[in-house]
């Protein structure tokens, strides 16, 4: 899978292990920054990050700074981006199966590396669900992105 990777300070830490991971895994990965753990604000790296999925040059993001929530607020200004916070493994699968999520923000500080890597092949093995609810709703949320 082709994915797009960002962080901010706080992230950056833990990107360098998620970035091994994926590559291990055999996934074509895209770096868009931080690249130090000096400080940087987090709507640039977001920007990035959703402008390669909305793009189509990755089929998914991530996003990793201190709590998540940052970046999924930033992510979620875009047109054509649904991100989550995913701190679960529950919710970092169902949020692809249920919500067709194309963006999956952790918390570094939240969670540490060994549930971090959890967390995300759990994000990237998922597949949005067929079912005519969840495709419905998620329509409805496209016709959301149209309106503003």
């Amino acid at each position: 899978m082709r994915l797009v990777i960002g962080s901010d300070h706080a992230g950056f830490p833990l990107k360098a292990t998620v970035v091994e991971h994926l590559k291990r895994l055999g996934h074509e990965v895209s770096d868009v920054g931080s690249y130090d753990d000096k400080p940087v604000d987090f709507p640039e790296i977001a920007q990035a990050v959703t402008r390669a999925v909305t793009d189509g040059s990755a089929e998914r993001g991530l996003l990793v700074c201190g709590t998540g929530v940052g970046a999924s607020i930033a992510a979620n200004k875009v047109k054509g981006i649904r991100a989550a916070v995913g701190h679960d493994v529950h919710s970092a699968h169902q949020c692809v199966e249920h919500d067709d999520v194309n963006v999956l923000c952790i918390g570094a500080q939240i969670v540490g590396p060994w549930l971090a890597l959890d967390l995300i092949d759990a994000f990237l093995t998922a597949e949005f669900s067929t079912d005519e609810d969840f495709r419905r709703r998620v329509a409805m949320l496209h016709d959301m992105d149209n309106a503003r």
